[in-house]
């Protein structure tokens, strides 16, 4: 590791190389990462006890590797297996623990004990909290009405859910019969759920009938229901009120009662092959239908313990709140870290109301060491800093911030450690497609300004240039050259596989990798930075530009909250558009266009400059928080944007629209 040195040494060499948090010495020994780091030094799976030697054995052997990782996360198993991997023709069809037979509620639901293993808190709801007894009884009981209801394994069964206890409740007793989960959030609208529940036809649908968000209550149900009004056979739909818990639809459908039990009710766990289907995801849909993306028990199960408990350092007795809904990966990677032992806090409601103090308040009050955000959180933080006395002494048990949903920028990384020195910021990323992570945090790495720390143990990530060539400290498309266990199983309703073929492998077709969509430079410290999706990646001059470079030069200007930069097709060419949303209290004038082009100029080069910068009210997201730089595309190319229910503020699409006849036409 590099040597701290002492504090005047270290602050100068930070400010000299963007190093911005070294793990300490002391603090190391008790890390996962370095505990199973040296088991493999020790057991001679590597030749010198270094992060490197253990990556590069990770993705050499991928047998070996995901064998001994399968081991030392304890997967309980209910017929082991012989093996980790056997090789097919091609990087997708492998064998993953051929004859193993586990189930994955069994690994993830904590023992029924009296230890508290999640809290729920939501905007105007009670707070609440579950030991291991109380959850195993409430799984137990879901399991067993699901069970009367006809649910068999292999069956689906959906939530549109807040992110809370019932969700949680509701998946497990799921997984434990069984049965598939697919999730999304209620506010996605009749028809996003419809879009979504129609493709995977659900025997039994749990809908929030109402929830709190910003102080304003919404009603959920009757959109549920017109959703799956054209399923045949209609499923059964059991209403949760949160507000009103142990007196709703769920607690009966489950016979939960508020008694606290004093023994665990019998379980009955079904045991599933490595890679039988435990969750369905939906891409964001923002281009058409959203893909249902079938990830496999096992699968999801070991690539989850590896990214909670060795590369974010999650321990028996921890506490992880991420803010996230059920319609997105995070909320399933969340209810993971029950499986590391750890408890979690799930929230719902607007994470700035009444302030964007009110989550940081949770993390003090709750005693959580994990935080999960996103770069717009900390954003938001950023411009309401006077408002925001934010001192890690008022947060000492915080050990770790994981931020993720688009790329963090070198301004958020610093305000990060302005407030927190001694935590360690995680940024990582992944998504969706494989319900995990190509690259993330490492506890035993430093972390620099504007980087994700390293890739996942047992991804064998590279950065290809147009010759299709690995390239290091320049930009290129994110590609994995080997089988990783957390890859799809396929897509529901793609019988040949031609649709799961399309999406990932066709790009490089006379090359078998995996071909995420990502614009990345692996940096020489090994780390890397994500330059955003490389579909929006904008070709001025045909020279490439991820529009993150744009975003890291632009939002740190001051006045500047948010920014979207996207390309108009002017014949042959491409120019650059950006569209800025003002801090409060800045008024927009014409010599603030003049200084961010000459910021962006001295920053970057003449290439990244664009034709024009206007202002917005607003920039355009998706519900789990990414910049939609494709929506806006379309807008100034014509073109309808297909769904906009896949977007957490629609509305705002309507300015770009009136813009592109008032000043982009010419």
């Amino acid at each position: 590791m590099t040597n701290q040195g002492n504090e005047k040494d270290s602050a100068h060499h930070h400010s000299r190389s963007g190093l911005l948090w070294e793990p300490r010495p002391e603090n190391m020994a008790s890390c996962s990462m370095q505990i199973f780091l040296e088991q493999m030094f020790n057991q001679r799976k590597i030749s010198q006890c270094r992060w490197q030697n253990l990556y590069d054995w990770s993705i050499n052997d991928t047998n070996d590797f995901w064998w001994h990782l399968s081991e030392f996360v304890d997967i309980k198993w209910t017929q082991k297996p012989s093996m980790a991997f056997k090789r097919g023709t091609n990087i997708r069809n492998g064998h993953w623990f051929p004859d193993g037979k586990l189930n994955f509620a069994q690994n993830v639901l904590p023992d029924p004990s009296d230890q508290i293993v999640m809290i729920a808190i939501a905007e105007g709801a009670k707070r609440q909290e579950w030991t291991g007894l109380k959850l195993w009884n409430d799984v137990a009981r879901c399991a067993g009405a699901l069970r009367k209801a006809g649910v068999a394994p292999g069956d689906r069964v959906a939530g549109v859910l807040v992110n809370g206890p019932e969700a949680v409740i509701a998946m497990l007793a799921s997984a434990t019969i069984g049965a598939i989960w697919s999730s999304c959030s209620p506010d996605f609208g009749a028809r996003g759920i419809r879009d979504r529940l129609v493709q995977i036809k659900p025997k039994v649908v749990f809908a929030t009938a109402s929830y709190q968000y910003g102080g304003r209550l919404v009603a959920n149900l009757s959109q549920t229901r017109e959703a799956v009004v054209e399923l045949m056979p209609a499923p059964k739909i059991v209403a949760v009120d949160h507000f009103n818990r142990g007196n709703d639809d769920f607690s009966e459908f489950c016979k939960i009662d508020s008694c606290d039990d004093l023994v665990p009710l019998p379980m009955e766990f079904v045991p599933r092959s490595f890679v039988d289907p435990q969750y369905i995801m939906f891409s964001s849909g923002t281009t058409g239908l959203p893909k249902c993306i079938v990830h496999g028990v096992g699968g999801t199960l070991l690539q989850h313990k590896k990214e909670l408990m060795l590369h974010s350092d999650l321990r028996p007795r921890d506490r992880l709140l991420f803010f996230t809904t059920c319609g997105w990966m995070m909320w399933n990677w969340m209810v993971s870290a029950l499986s590391a032992g750890a408890s979690i806090v799930t929230f719902d409601g607007s994470p700035a109301y009444p302030s964007p103090e009110l989550l940081w308040n949770i993390c003090r009050d709750e005693g959580v060491t994990h935080f999960g955000t996103s770069p717009k959180f900390i954003s938001v933080c950023s411009q309401h800093d006077a408002q925001t006395p934010l001192l890690q002494k008022a947060l000492p048990k915080l050990r770790t911030i994981l931020s993720t949903g688009s790329p963090l920028l070198p301004p958020h990384y610093e305000w990060v450690y302005r407030h927190f020195p001694d935590v360690h910021l995680a940024s990582i990323s992944g998504g969706t497609d494989i319900i995990g992570c190509f690259m993330l945090g490492n506890p035993i790495l430093p972390v620099y300004s504007g980087e994700i720390q390293a890739p996942g143990l047992g991804m064998a990530i590279e950065s290809w240039d147009d010759s299709e060539r690995p390239v290091k400290e320049e930009k290129g498309e994110l590609v994995c050259v080997k089988p990783f266990v957390s890859m799809p199983v396929g897509f529901w309703n793609d019988p040949d596989g031609e649709r799961y073929r399309k999406a990932y492998f066709d790009h490089y077709q006379d090359r078998d990798v995996w071909r995420h969509g990502d614009f990345i430079e692996i940096t020489r410290h090994g780390g890397v930075i994500v330059y955003g999706r490389s579909d929006a990646t904008l070709n001025p001059g045909g020279v490439r530009i991820g529009t993150s470079e744009i975003y890291r030069a632009v939002e740190n200007l001051p006045g500047i909250s948010d920014s979207v930069a996207v390309g108009q097709d002017i014949g042959d060419d491409v120019r650059v558009i950006l569209f800025v949303k003002l801090a409060v209290g800045f008024t927009w004038t014409d010599a603030m266009a003049l200084q961010i082009k000459s910021h962006i100029r001295s920053q970057l080069t003449p290439r990244h400059v664009p034709y024009k910068v206007l202002p917005v009210k607003d920039i355009p997201y998706t519900r789990s928080g990414k910049k939609v730089e494709l929506a806006v595309t379309k807008i100034l190319r014509g073109e309808e944007v297909s769904n906009k229910d896949a977007l957490a503020n629609p509305e705002s699409l309507t300015e770009y629209e009136a813009l592109l006849k008032a000043e982009l036409s010419s």
